[in-house]
């Protein structure tokens, strides 16, 4: 647990830059990331009404915030949205962004919630700081509704690069650091970022997790020479 609490406290320390830091690193692409993942999501799940969705490793809330505004755009009837994430300094900036949802300061294998409570759960570039993966999918299987779908937004690790995938990973080891660095001032925090990528799982792995944890992929796709990776599954 020494680990996972380290985790936590580097994300303390750049809640506040955080938001400012994604935007420019991303150059705003994964907002496109992040829509794709509400549409397609709310396409699977094919109801018009949700009871609830819960955003795990929620941060600043912004994906919480996609759920609500593409739930509208889809014409879909959305109660509920739920964020859970450890770190109270991250939790902190989203209650002032968006003070109309729910918050918990927990970690993805302690979910405060029943069992089978949630339509649609995600997890949005969270999946590879938790520490306990396997039991933190067993949780999300937990919460959802039988039917219900895992959403999983993150950075890959690939064992064969492409030319643009070698073009990725110089950018992503050499390039974003500083910059995060830069305006967070806290260089170590950044430097993290490459080295949890290298240290995650592979697309293929990370499927193969989530079959173990009795969900059925329906939906795999990679984004902007690999960068980000989609995947979308339901509980069994």
């Amino acid at each position: 647990m020494e680990k996972q609490e380290k985790i936590v406290s580097m994300f303390d320390d750049i809640a506040p830059t955080y938001d400012t830091a994604n935007r420019v690193m991303s150059m705003g692409v994964d907002k496109s990331w992040r829509r794709k993942a509400c549409d397609l999501a709310y396409e699977f799940y094919a109801q018009n009404s949700i009871e609830k969705i819960v955003d795990v490793a929620c941060g600043t809330g912004d994906m919480m915030d996609f759920w609500k505004k593409r739930s509208l755009s889809n014409g879909i009837a959305l109660g509920e949205i739920v964020g859970v994430d450890p770190s109270k300094g991250m939790v902190g900036v989203a209650r002032e962004k968006y003070p109309k949802f729910n918050y918990f300061i927990s970690t993805a294998t302690n979910i405060p919630l029943p069992d089978a409570a949630a339509d649609i759960l995600s997890i949005t570039y969270g999946i590879r700081n938790v520490v306990e993966r396997q039991e933190a999918l067993g949780e999300f299987n937990r919460v959802l509704k039988k039917g219900g779908l895992v959403v999983i937004l993150e950075f890959m690790k690939n064992e064969n690069p492409s030319l643009l995938g070698k073009i990725r990973d110089f950018y992503m080891n050499k390039i974003l650091p500083k910059i995060g660095g830069f305006i967070s001032k806290n260089l170590e925090a950044y430097e993290y970022l490459p080295s949890s990528i290298e240290d995650f799982s592979t697309v293929e792995n990370m499927k193969k997790e989530l079959e173990t944890a009795d969900f059925e992929i329906v939906y795999t796709k990679s984004f902007s020479m690999d960068i980000s990776t989609l995947l979308i599954a339901r509980k069994k």
